[in-house]
């Protein structure tokens, strides 16, 4: 595993730089975290952040948008980001050499699209389509209706919008929501890789230290202190069950008991999930819980694909499984999740991109990053009676349950 040297400044302005020095690597990946995600679209104009994070790439700066395609190409760029729930993310790994650059780039993508208005149809049609093609694609339809009837207000959006907030959206409307929310103030740029501290700085002074501005504050997250229930019918052969409940958020002190407990729900095919709903009993074809964390809480997502004639059922065994976690853990699950959950930590560890994206998120989600030995340390300290202690005091209780398909339960 390649060792580490971490770096933190904000600049005047309020953007945070956080970066991590990879020794042994000859590549760089780069994070930019906006605030302009789908909590803080216009209210009745939601899907706004799905538009603008395409109309980004169609033209920036003196480059019009073939042009700009043709310098990210050039430089061999993987290119990723998107619009997500609390951010509008752009994010590229490169060569270290060529890193100046490729920030060059995006402080143009970032400060300057062209956000032309002639580019503005096409852009929402594409969000108009991924909205539509939402309805093919089941389990993903689930966790959006999951998440919209969890939370309430803005944290239950999801990037691709409403197809009424889409069509009430003008590009007049676009520009000027990038003025509003794409401001260095809540703004955070991560590096990992190989690169030289002060060099990196000053590129970083040099194309982002103009810049001004603050971004409108975020929500705070609401809701998942009720249960509820909620059916979504569709004609289908197949029912999709989902499930959520409130967890503890990143920096409470018991966050890796309970990242644990759901690795020993559902850490891979000898987890409680899978053996217990799925081999032994055959109700589902595809089961499994997530561990979710938002600025401030946390919450767990469950997810069972099974057919309308053993939903009730299905539901009742996997809620089922959640609640017996309390009765007793071994200690050879906790080891094997403990493994799993460190094997991943690892293997994130050894790449720029995901250590990219990982101290982005920590710089945002706690406000500092935490080192690979930092988790590594706190993840062995978990004891089995810390565990079990854990779950005893925090049963899961307000379910959020969500079905998809043509059958709605009888038991909930």
């Amino acid at each position: 595993m390649a060792t580490s040297e971490y770096y933190t400044r904000v600049l005047p302005n309020g953007l945070l730089l956080v970066a991590e020095h990879l020794h042994g690597v000859r590549s760089a990946a780069f994070q930019i975290l906006v605030p302009a995600g789908a909590i803080t679209d216009p209210d009745g104009r939601e899907g706004a952040c799905s538009v603008l994070e395409g109309m980004l790439y169609r033209g920036a700066g003196t480059r019009d948008a073939r042009a700009l395609s043709a310098a990210l190409d050039e430089l061999g760029i993987q290119r990723g980001g998107g619009a997500e729930l609390e951010h509008l993310t752009l994010s590229g790994a490169l060569l270290a050499d060529d890193l100046p650059r490729a920030l060059d780039l995006y402080g143009d993508i970032v400060r300057r699209p062209h956000l032309a208005a002639e580019q503005f149809p096409p852009e929402r049609d594409l969000a108009l389509l991924r909205l539509q093609r939402l309805r093919d694609n089941p389990q993903e339809r689930l966790f959006v209706e999951l998440r919209r009837a969890f939370f309430a207000g803005p944290f239950g959006r999801s990037a691709y919008g409403t197809e009424e907030g889409l069509r009430a959206l003008t590009a007049e409307e676009v520009r000027a929501d990038h003025a509003r929310r794409f401001r260095p103030g809540g703004t955070i740029l991560a590096v990992a890789g190989a690169f030289r501290w002060d060099e990196l700085s000053d590129t970083v002074d040099r194309i982002f230290g103009d810049w001004k501005g603050s971004a409108p504050p975020p929500p705070a997250p609401v809701g998942g202190e009720q249960p509820r229930y909620l059916h979504v019918p569709v004609e289908s052969a197949q029912e999709h069950i989902g499930l959520a409940y409130r967890a503890v958020p990143l920096g409470h002190p018991d966050y890796y008991v309970a990242r644990l407990a759901i690795e020993v729900l559902s850490g891979g095919m000898s987890a409680r999930l899978f053996t217990e709903v799925r081999e032994k009993r055959g109700l589902c074809y595809a089961v499994r819980a997530l561990y979710q964390t938002v600025k401030g809480s946390g919450y767990v997502m469950a997810y069972a694909g099974t057919t309308p004639e053993r939903c009730d059922e299905t539901l009742r065994v996997l809620v089922g499984e959640i609640r017996r976690l309390a009765e007793g853990i071994s200690e050879e699950e906790l080891e094997r999740a403990r493994t799993g959950l460190l094997s991943a930590l690892i293997l994130q560890s050894e790449a720029t991109r995901p250590r990219a994206l990982f101290d982005a998120r920590d710089a945002y989600l706690l406000g500092r990053v935490r080192t690979i030995e930092e988790i590594r340390t706190q993840v062995k300290e978990v004891t089995r009676e810390r565990l079990l202690d854990y779950l005893r005091r925090h049963p899961p209780r307000d379910l959020t349950i969500v079905t998809l398909g043509p059958r709605e339960l009888e038991v909930v």
